[in-house]
This record gives C-alpha cells, structure tokens and sequence, in this order.
C-alpha cells in the first residue's frame, strides 16, 4: 500500500503554515484542517495527490491569516511571530526563509501575495504550479510573486544578517543585558540597532520598536532591577539564527532571536515574551 502523500509531506506542509502564519499554534491547526478535508476526499478524483493537499494547505492557510490579522488589531505592543527554538537539521532552511526578521516582513505582504511568495522561494514550486494550486493564471501568479519580492527587498535591512553562529556575541549580550550595563550593551549593538519586544501587554516592554544603541542599552539598564531571580540563558537556536532561551525554574520567560551584521554586532533583536508563544517552548 502506497504511503500517504499527505504523511510523506507533512513537514514541508507544517512549514508553509508556518511562514504563512508565524505561529506554531495557528500552523498546527491549519495542517490539521487540511488532513480532515484530505481524508474526506474521493482520491480516485485526484491526479496529483501532492499538489493537492499542498493546495489544501495553501488556501488554509490563506483563509486563516485572514481572520488571525483581524484579531491582532487588538493586540498590544509590537507582534512577533511564535519561535522554533532549538538545534535541528533544518536550521539553515529556516534561517533563509522563516528567520524572524523574514517573517516580520512577510508580514507586510496580502495573503496572497504571501502564499505565493513562501511557496516559490521557500519550496521551489514554479509560477504555473502554484498558479494549479491556488486556481489562478500563471501571469497573475507572477505579478503576486514580483510584487511581494519588490516589497520584501524594499524593506529589507540594510545589513544582510551574518549567518555564523555567534554564541560568544549572544552570551556576552544576554549577560550584559541581564545586568543592565550599559557601556558592554552599547559596545555590542549596532549604531542603528533594532529592538522589539512581544508580550502582548502582559509584561513590561516597550510598546513601540526601539531603535539605536544608545535607546535600546538604556531601556535595559532601566529594566534589569525588575529581571526575576534566577533565571537560566541557554544559547541555542531560534528560527534556524542565533538565540537565546531564558527560563525561570524551567518555564520559559523569553526566547531572543538575533540579527548580527558583518561587524559581529546586533543588528536586530527580537524578543518574544508573551506567556501563550511559549507555551510549546521547552527548557533545555
């Protein structure tokens, strides 16, 4: 008996769900849909079972971020996309098309345009298969594609991230941060360093992105007093990047995804602290 194409897949569709959503949660609930639907189809009616349940999953996905954005009007403070956290095979792959600051920009972009942009650079289907997938013609699938590349590139940062391991730098970083000096912290950003914080209002962070050395190591030198005691930094990967995890009596308190640019500096620092995006994170 064949294996199910759905099964075989499975991974590869969590992962369009996930840079179409940003959310673990929301991706899991998406590939569980399309595995109900999948399995109420009459597959004799079906020539090409792969493109199909990828097709199911797409539209999912689709229809959901369209209903996930109208809830986030109401969501306090910056919003940042749920974190992988951990070492896996699949760490460079994220790193190229589901790091954080990717999906903050993917973010920007209509559901369509999004689906369309994730499933051609992220999983190499061709303008006329996504164009099957999502039952539009080939040409409108190339202006989706060259609209959404355009808006990505335009917002792009003008650091490319370095894409080393940096350990070092996130250690002496968190160390820094968690004692708020400032002189190290200002030392180890970027001049025009990114910081945003998501908590959902339910913790102390700025409510607005942050910009500069000099803010960002002031806002943690303010905030280092009110750390809780005895947490735990492991440094580990998030989003296929450099990252850290810090927990307090083995719950998760924040998962910190870095940008480092050529200079082996912050460039960006996102970091995640909403109590719901943690739930599926586990302490080391």
């Amino acid at each position: 008996m064949a294996e199910d194409p759905f099964e075989l897949d499975r991974a590869a569709l969590f992962g369009v769900a996930y840079r179409m959503l940003g959310t673990r949660s929301d991706a899991e609930d998406v590939v569980q849909e399309a595995w109900l639907r999948w399995h109420r189809v009459d597959r004799s009616t079906v020539d090409n079972p792969r493109a199909y349940v990828f097709r199911l999953v797409a539209n999912e996905s689709i229809d959901h971020l369209r209903r996930a954005r109208a809830r986030r009007e109401d969501y306090v403070g910056p919003w940042l996309p749920e974190p992988l956290v951990g070492d896996h095979a699949e760490a460079v792959a994220l790193r190229e098309s589901a790091s954080v600051g990717l999906l903050l920009l993917l973010e920007t972009l209509a559901p369509d345009e999004r689906a369309v942009f994730v499933l051609h650079e992220a999983f190499d289907f061709t303008h006329a298969e996504i164009a099957e997938l999502l039952g539009r013609s080939e040409r409108g699938v190339r202006q989706l594609a060259y609209r959404a590349r355009q808006r990505v590139k335009a917002r792009r940062p003008r650091h490319e991230p370095d894409n080393g391991d940096h350990r070092e730098l996130v250690a002496g970083f968190m160390t820094a941060a968690m004692h708020g000096d400032i002189e190290v912290l200002v030392k180890l950003l970027a001049p025009d360093a990114e910081f945003r914080a998501d908590a959902d209002g339910r913790r102390e962070t700025p409510r607005a992105p942050m910009y500069g050395a000099v803010a960002i190591a002031e806002w943690f030198r303010l905030a280092a007093p009110f750390w809780p005691a005895a947490l735990r930094v492991d440094i580990t990967s998030v989003n296929g990047g450099p990252g850290a995890l810090v927990t307090g009596d083995g719950v998760p308190f924040l998962v910190a995804a870095f940008e480092v640019d050529s200079a082996e500096r912050v460039a960006a620092l996102y970091a995640v602290l909403n109590s719901a995006k943690l739930a599926a994170v586990s302490a080391s």
